[in-house]
């Protein structure tokens, strides 16, 4: 059985143009990421996403403003994972900061430095993540 993951595309506009937000994990193997989660088993993926954008930005307020694409991938231990982008949508954020998630587990301890990036190959996010980027840089989406 498939793993449900929720992936959130947070964008805000700065001087005309799209940007989205992404963080570098304090162990640089874990690379730069954008911020995800699993869908517990009591909650949808859209109420997940939500969930996640909080527990690991520290922002509260933004706007789900849809799926932008699902499909299944497979991790490199071998488990498929049914994912779920999200694009988000903020007014109001900083350019740069760290923050500590909260929701436990693995990240426990762990401080994640946020900022945002301009384009697709700005940087180099980690396997996956930057699947459906050219929906939000490109306007393309479905």
């Amino acid at each position: 059985m498939a793993i449900k993951k929720a992936y959130g595309y947070m964008t805000r506009m700065k001087d005309g143009a799209p940007q989205v937000l992404v963080f570098q994990h304090i162990n640089l193997e874990a690379g730069i990421q954008i911020p995800k989660g699993t869908v517990d088993a009591n909650e949808t993926p859209l109420e997940a996403v939500i969930r996640e954008m909080k527990e690991e930005t520290g922002l509260v307020e933004f706007v789900v403003d849809g799926l932008l694409a699902e499909d299944f991938w497979e991790n490199d231990d071998g488990a498929i994972h049914h994912r779920y982008f999200y694009k988000i949508l903020l007014e109001e954020a900083p350019d740069e900061w760290d923050y500590q998630p909260t929701g436990g587990g693995a990240e426990e301890g762990l401080t994640f430095h946020f900022f945002w990036i301009n384009n697709q190959q700005e940087v180099e996010l980690v396997r996956g993540h930057g699947d459906y980027l050219d929906y939000i840089f490109h306007k393309t989406a479905p």
